[in-house]
């Protein structure tokens, strides 16, 4: 059976256990157990607090835009981040998760964005995407303060705000699946199906070699 290992909040697990139990995917949770790094074969990079400035990649003007960092999860999720990347395993990051994602290659973030935030509930963000972008979803229900600045190596931006030109959707250049979305379809997961389906997909696929 195919393992996914992550680092989920409380008020998120039985979210993320009703998208992956129909898969016969498990997720294994490290905020409440540890997990092997040979135990697992994907990963799952899920929303949350900020990450904390001791792993960013640039100066912080005003602590206050740091809100709630949790360093131990900081320090768990980057290197399995650096694990899943050098086995090339799938990896889908999403909100927090995406931008954790840019950081780990070298990028930096926007350290509070306005119009971005409580918009959970509504799918209210149009998007705009660069050509030949297979997955594709017109309105988001993108919630953060948050968000990509200067890209790291390989982060590939896939979509953008249509309103302000922020980064809402990523994938990495030269991995079979390495994708970041800044929206949250563990919210509604019929409406973001196809994203989850390919991640499903990547996954019993295995890791695959460059070329």
């Amino acid at each position: 059976m195919l393992t996914v290992a992550s680092w989920v909040r409380a008020k998120d697990e039985l979210i993320f256990e009703r998208i992956f139990a129909p898969e016969a995917v498990v997720l294994r949770n490290a905020r409440v157990e540890e997990i092997s790094p040979e135990a697992w074969q994907a990963l799952l990079l899920t929303g949350g607090t900020d990450i904390s400035s001791a792993f960013l990649r640039q100066e912080v003007d005003a602590p206050a835009k740091i809100r709630s960092p949790n360093p131990k999860r900081d320090e768990w999720e980057f290197a399995a981040l650096q694990s899943a990347l050098a086995r090339r395993l799938p990896v889908l990051a999403i909100c927090r998760g995406a931008q954790l994602l840019n950081v780990a290659l070298g990028g930096t973030l926007h350290l509070d964005v306005p119009g971005h935030e409580n918009l959970e509930d509504s799918h209210a963000q149009p998007l705009v995407y660069a050509e030949g972008v297979e997955i594709q979803f017109p309105l988001v229900n993108s919630s953060h303060h948050q968000a990509i600045a200067r890209l790291g190596s390989g982060v590939v931006p896939e979509a953008w705000c249509r309103l302000d030109g922020i980064v809402e959707q990523v994938r990495v250049d030269g991995y079979p699946f390495v994708r970041g979305v800044q929206f949250h379809p563990e919210r509604d997961p019929v409406r973001y199906r196809p994203l989850f389906a390919a991640y499903f997909e990547a996954m019993r696929k295995g890791p695959r070699v460059a070329g």
